[in-house]
């Protein structure tokens, strides 16, 4: 893949779903699949599956399909998931705890390394073996835990604050669950994951076909 070529949001939402189903194939002992087959499953034109795929080079046998394990491992090292990436999540409410309890994470390739909040009745505590800090802290404790991606559940007034810490502990990375649209140094990636814009939309589908 050349730096210039321009990859589609489309495109790169699309890979993790990819991926979790090979994952799937692969347990089922499959050893080949073909992008109907993928399409089937997944609701997506094997078209666009090819399209998608050839983006980033060649993979496959035109006519014969993909080999599940090889094509499963490049999505993984296109994803970057090799790289262990090593999460804090700032904010141990309901969904803070929810996401540390999620075990998933650690089967793409991601290590929950730290928990923070400012509630002294749980700091020092721990879910799931990993121990929650003391957010006034996090800039040492980020460096040395060797942090690289934030993850923001705390109330919405809080968030920019929470992001302009992370970014002075050069954080790269921030998955935010708040509604806030952060200001963050050009370094520091952002994914927002509002909640409210899935539950809203089903909502409007449920609506038109009542």
């Amino acid at each position: 893949m050349t730096e210039d070529k321009k990859i589609s949001k489309a495109t790169i939402r699309r890979l993790p779903l990819y991926y979790r189903e090979l994952q799937k194939i692969e347990s089922a002992g499959l050893l080949e699949v073909s992008s109907i087959y993928l399409s089937e499953k997944l609701g997506i034109k094997p078209e666009q599956i090819r399209k998608d795929l050839i983006t980033f080079g060649s993979f496959g046998i035109k006519g014969l399909g993909f080999e599940v394990s090889e094509l499963k491992n490049k999505i993984a090292n296109i994803l970057g998931l090799q790289n262990n990436f090593r999460l804090a999540i700032i904010g141990v409410g309901n969904l803070g705890a929810a996401l540390a309890n999620y075990e998933k994470i650690s089967e793409l390739g991601f290590v929950v390394a730290a928990l923070f909040d400012i509630d002294k009745n749980k700091i020092g505590k721990e879910i799931n073996g990993v121990r929650i800090y003391d957010f006034a802290k996090f800039i040492p404790i980020s460096r040395r835990k060797l942090i690289d991606i934030g993850v923001i559940a705390v109330p919405n007034s809080e968030a920019q604050k929470v992001a302009d810490i992370l970014a002075e502990a050069e954080v790269r990375g921030i998955w935010n669950f708040t509604t806030e649209k952060l200001n963050v140094p050009y370094f520091v990636t952002v994914v927002n994951e509002d909640l409210s814009i899935g539950l809203n939309t089903l909502s409007f589908y449920m609506n038109q076909n009542s």
